[in-house]
């Protein structure tokens, strides 16, 4: 009786995660959020990968796990430290872990290199974000901020 009872509570704790993660998910995409994967460890074997959404928040990229049923950020990068670099392509098994279509970029987090996988158009959006001026600053002089850099 009490491995039933164990058993059962033990599948009511996956179910309510896996409820957890969907709505987090859902209400992440609703509010703009994108699809990404980052990775820190810049191993040549693709290994390190973690999945998940990116929301835009002032001078914030908030990054948080697919996989984990808490609400709290797994990473956050300010954009006057991140510095977009080159792309590279898939290497390893990276065709088969990332989303079709991936582009991964090499980018600095202050000092901190970072590797990020994410589509064209999502690209295409971070970029925009780097180079846009919050609206209270009101211009960009003697201001630092956050860039790209052409390789």
């Amino acid at each position: 009786m009490s491995a039933e009872i164990v058993g059962l509570a033990l599948l009511l704790v996956l179910l309510l995660s896996i409820v957890a993660i969907a709505v987090r998910r859902s209400l992440l995409t609703r509010s703009g959020g994108v699809d990404i994967c980052w990775r820190s460890s810049l191993g040549p074997e693709g290994r390190g990968w973690s999945f998940g959404q990116a929301r835009y928040r002032e001078g914030e990229l908030i990054l948080y796990r697919s996989f984990s049923p808490l609400p709290l950020a797994s990473r956050v990068m300010l954009r006057d430290r991140l510095m977009l670099g080159e792309r590279r392509g898939l290497a390893g098994t990276e065709p088969d872990l990332l989303p079709v279509g991936s582009v991964v970029i090499r980018c600095t987090d202050g000092s901190a290199p970072v590797e990020l996988a994410l589509t064209e158009e999502a690209v295409t959006g971070l970029r925009s974000w780097l180079e846009s001026v919050p609206p209270a600053t009101g211009s960009i002089s003697g201001r630092r901020r956050g860039g790209l850099t052409e390789v």
